[in-house]
């Protein structure tokens, strides 16, 4: 029979040991950040998504996405300081401020890079690898707050006479969407939202071989003007297939007194007054360059799926507002209406709800404070917008603000609230009322309706109130003494 003795150091040793395996199999395994997709249009309105609503458009990859996620149906954006509104809320959605701190602050973005403030160093400080590529239009260059950079575009590829004032119903019209010679979106030989698809590709193809989570940030230039696409594409949208708005008016009546009217570039854009036809073939183009660019998310899609990252990446869909294309005798995304200020939202993530929609009034720049939560970064208290993950998982109304804010220079104001919208227009003296739960196209101004008074001083008041959150110092209580509580 043998003995074995042990000294007091070799049991020490084994005790030490029992703890240290210990510990070891309690330790929690650390999981891996998600991956963020941003995927941003131009110019895009609500309405242009099939599986939303519009059986006339054709976006396959759009419906997909939206089975696959949550839908927030309305998604806005706040404003503008003047006519290219994606400044404004580019601006908005990189830097976190609200419309008129983020007007402040677009002329010190140098001391907001440097101090790090940006939506992409944020990310980049959270341990994200950043991407861009696509259209800035923010004052201060990519290259200066992301870690890869592809194409820089410009507000908006380049226009050409050709493309304004028309089509005039019985005259030939020498602008076409597929001639090439136009450049636009076709300058440099290859139609830009395909070049965005390269872009992403090759990204995602060196992202592949990385264990460290990216934040891509791809930003087309479509379906902003001039709306161009393959013939294929335009060949899908008969004129025949394509209705007029049921807001369709020759002009609208406030022209000119609301910031704006027949000299503004995106209004130049068809003929005065407009005609069905003219809308017809706006709303054709604008169609087809939405179901080319479609078509390019899905090529960014699938690339996404070929790294094998695809079930611990986050998706994000928006626009940086929407568009009139003939609503309300309007083109542009210059008014308070929905179809100007309003563009599709869709998240997708590993545990988001799959085929849902959210009619919580949000904002597209929520999107932002959403991508820092997912990130595990503390959102600084200069971000003002909210997550919308929670909202997303229906999980609390944590994100839910109590009105939607609206602003266009000094010469128009809105507040959306308890199902009702004010459109305000100092310069015209003149208020507009919608309930919005029954007449969402706006058709029917309540403005003038005795038994609705009280509600529109109700929100008169409380856009007062929101002016003065937002430091918006447009006086309206002069020029509406009347309305003030």
């Amino acid at each position: 029979m043998h003995s074995f003795k042990f000294s007091g150091l070799t049991v020490l040793t084994a005790v030490y040991l029992s703890f240290f395996l210990l510990s070891c199999s309690e330790k929690p395994v650390e999981k891996p950040k998600p991956n963020i997709l941003f995927i941003f249009a131009d110019d895009q309105a609500y309405y242009t998504v099939h599986a939303q609503g519009n059986s006339e458009i054709i976006t396959p990859t759009l419906d997909r996405l939206t089975r696959e996620g949550v839908t927030f149906t309305h998604a806005y954006n706040m404003g503008a300081w003047h006519g290219a509104v994606c400044v404004a809320s580019r601006t908005m959605l990189n830097t976190g401020r609200f419309v008129w701190r983020a007007y402040r602050n677009e002329k010190k973005l140098k001391e907001l890079a440097h101090n790090r403030q940006f939506w992409s160093q944020m990310m980049e400080d959270a341990g994200y690898e950043t991407y861009f590529s696509g259209k800035w239009h923010v004052k201060i260059s990519p290259d200066s707050i992301f870690n890869n950079v592809s194409h820089i575009r410009p507000g908006m590829p380049k226009d050409t006479p050709e493309g304004y004032n028309r089509p005039i119903e019985g005259k030939k019209d020498i602008w076409s969407p597929y001639d090439t010679a136009f450049g636009g979106h076709w300058k440099g030989g290859k139609h830009w939202s395909e070049v965005l698809a390269d872009d992403a590709e090759s990204f995602l193809s060196k992202a592949s071989e990385s264990d460290k989570p990216f934040f891509m940030y791809l930003a087309f230039n479509a379906p902003h003007d001039p709306r161009q696409s393959p013939k294929k594409y335009v060949d899908m949208y008969p004129l025949e297939s394509i209705s007029i708005p049921e807001s369709f008016v020759p002009e609208y009546p406030y022209n000119g007194k609301i910031g704006y009217g027949r000299s503004l570039r995106d209004e130049r854009l068809a003929p005065f007054p407009r005609t069905e036809y003219a809308v017809k073939v706006n709303r054709q183009e604008y169609y087809a360059i939405i179901t080319h660019m479609d078509d390019q998310i899905k090529r960014i899609i699938a690339a996404l799926e070929k790294t094998g990252k695809k079930d611990n990446t986050y998706i994000f869909f928006t626009a940086d507002h929407g568009l009139a294309c003939g609503n309300h005798g309007l083109m542009g995304k210059q008014s308070m209406y929905d179809h100007s200020i309003r563009p599709p939202m869709i998240v997708i993530g590993p545990d988001i709800p799959k085929n849902q929609k959210s009619n919580t009034d949000v904002y597209l720049q929520d999107v932002m404070a959403s991508a820092l939560e997912l990130a595990g970064a503390e959102k600084p208290g200069y971000v003002e917008f909210n997550s919308l993950i929670d909202l997303a998982k229906n999980k609390t109304l944590k994100g839910k603000y109590n009105a939607i804010y609206g602003c266009y220079t000094d010469a128009q104001r809105m507040i959306r609230k308890d199902g009702y919208k004010l459109i305000v227009y100092p310069k015209a003296e003149t208020t507009l009322l919608y309930d919005m739960k029954n007449d969402p196209l706006e058709l029917n101004d309540l403005n003038g309706e005795e038994q609705y008074s009280d509600i529109k001083k109700s929100l008169f008041n409380d856009l007062l109130n929101l002016q003065t959150d937002m430091e918006d110092t447009t006086d309206l209580k002069s020029v509406f003494p009347n309305m003030v509580l």
